[in-house]
Formats: C-alpha cells, structure tokens, sequence
C-alpha cells in the first residue's frame, strides 16, 4: 500500500466523491459494486496544466465530461451530474490537492447488484494526481500485439468504458514481457487500430494518416492534432491500413491525454526513415505542448 500511496495519493489527498470532498485514504465503495466484479463503469483521462500565465486550465474540460456522460449513456449507467458541476468540482479538487499540472481522472461506477439488471443509480469519484507523460519522453519502441482491439459488434467501443482496458492490459504487459516500450493492436481485419491507451498517426513525405473511426476510440488528443494539422497546413487522412504501409513510413507516434504526443523509434524493430527532428511529427508535438500550456507557438521548418 506504500508504493501505491506514494504514486497516486498520501494522507493529504482530497477526491470529490458524490458531492462531497473526502480524504482519499477515507473514501469507501461497495465490495458487491457491479463495477468491481464485472469492470462495469465508465471514466475520463483529463490533465490540468499550470498555463503560461500562471493560472491552472483543464484542458478541453466540456469535451470530456461530454464524452464521460456519452459513454454512461452508452452502457445505460444513470448519470445525474451536469458538465459546469463536474469542471467545477473539479477545479476545486485540484485547489484542495494543490495541484496545477494534474492528471485528472472522473469515473462514474455501479452500486451493489450481482445480477445483470439495470441499476438505477450510479455514483461518481474525481480523482487527481501527478503523473509525468504515461509513455515517458523517449522515442518509443513499439511491438505489434497478439491481442486484437475488441470487435465493435460485441461493445460499444466508442465509450470510455473500464472492462474494455482489461484487453489494454494484457496487449501492454505482452510488449514489455518481450523487451519493447508499448504494443500496437490491429483490429479484426488486420487493419492497425491504436495504442493500449492511445491513437497512433505516422508520416509519410508530409502528410499524416490515422486510423479511420469504427474500430477505434476516436480521442480527444486525436482531435486537438487534427485541429493543430489544419492550422499548419499539414494534409491528414483517416483510412484503414496495415502496419507493413507503417513500416514503410518516415515517422510515427502516439497521442492521448495521458501519453500525450509520442514519438516512435521503430515498429517490430524496423526503424522509421527520418530523424524525428526533422518530422512534420516531431512539429505537431511542440505545438500541442504550447497549446496545452497557452503558450505562444511558432511554426518551425520541418
């Protein structure tokens, strides 16, 4: 329990529970939640930052809690909280913490109920801590997994929702397990999907391309790079494709709230073409960094 409270939170740390703020060593749920037993539950991954000029910003706070409250409806969880209480809950949160620069993390969970019938009500936690990029900053090393992105057919695999990252788990402990930083997963036509906890783009002679929606879950990162690729002028296109077009690529990367931007060394050890400074990639990285902080950006020469 040590390590654990060192990582996440101490006898200091403050969560807002249910409408109320409460000493994250204090805090309880029910051992019989739905959550627990079956991964029942939907969730946010938001960061905060301190900006340039001092103050502290979530970043695209209304478009997750949006996206939180759409995946509760997608898995028919009650969900009873409107956005402008939640931001700010959980602005307040972060001034309790004292926190600035934060990973945020709201879940709305299941009360109590062992069979499979509809509850009635859901409960909601935010917690806050500080956590450095999810895939640290070195150019990554990235394995195809065995572990296929979970059929669409069989979840609503556009919500954020808990069970769906037991499969994230296991395709990440797979890649360390055989020496490399991160798995990739394909999805159920061998197409490339995303990341564990992220949406992958890569580069090839100046342009960028993603996955298109419908195995994926489309992110809000994924998005904000989109935007970044449209004011620089740099051509993006959403299509299925193989990691065999990867290999073939001048550069890659992931992104996500928590990752970030990311880029990739090699795939399945074959090393992408240019030198990451001098990626269109590697641009788009320093851009989002100064958006998320307010700062000003300049376009670099790639």
């Amino acid at each position: 329990m040590g390590i654990i409270m060192a990582t996440y939170y101490n006898e200091n740390s403050i969560l807002y529970l249910n409408g109320e703020f409460v000493k994250a060593s204090e805090a309880k749920m029910d051992f019989y939640s739905q959550s627990l037993h079956y991964g029942y539950s939907v969730f946010e991954g938001i960061r905060s930052y301190k900006t340039s000029a001092g103050d502290t910003k979530i970043f695209k706070a209304e478009e997750h809690f949006v996206r939180l409250q759409n995946s509760a409806a997608a898995l028919n969880m009650p969900y009873t909280w409107t956005t402008s209480e939640l931001i700010e809950a959980t602005y307040e949160t972060l001034a309790k913490n004292n926190l600035q620069d934060a990973y945020i993390r709201p879940v709305v969970y299941a009360p109590a109920n062992m069979s499979f019938a509809k509850n009635e009500q859901s409960f909601i936690v935010v917690q806050v801590w500080e956590m450095q990029p999810f895939l640290g900053n070195k150019l990554l090393r990235v394995m195809t997994s065995s572990f296929q992105r979970p059929n669409p057919k069989g979840f609503k695999i556009h919500a954020k929702a808990a069970g769906h990252y037991v499969n994230s788990i296991l395709a990440s402990q797979e890649a360390k397990s055989n020496g490399f930083d991160e798995a990739l997963l394909l999805d159920m036509n061998d197409h490339v999907a995303e990341g564990p906890g992220a949406n992958v783009f890569f580069e090839k002679n100046g342009k960028l391309f993603t996955p298109a929606p419908g195995n994926i879950l489309p992110g809000i990162t994924r998005a904000t790079v989109i935007e970044i690729c449209d004011e620089l002028n740099i051509k993006v296109e959403e299509k299925f494709f193989t990691t065999a077009e990867m290999k073939a690529a001048d550069a890659a990367f992931y992104c996500g709230t928590a990752a970030e931007i990311i880029g990739w060394e090699s795939l399945d050890d074959v090393k992408f073409a240019k030198p990451w400074n001098e990626t269109f990639s590697r641009q788009i990285q320093i851009a989002y960094s100064a958006r998320v902080k307010e700062n000003a950006f300049e376009i670099m020469e790639a």
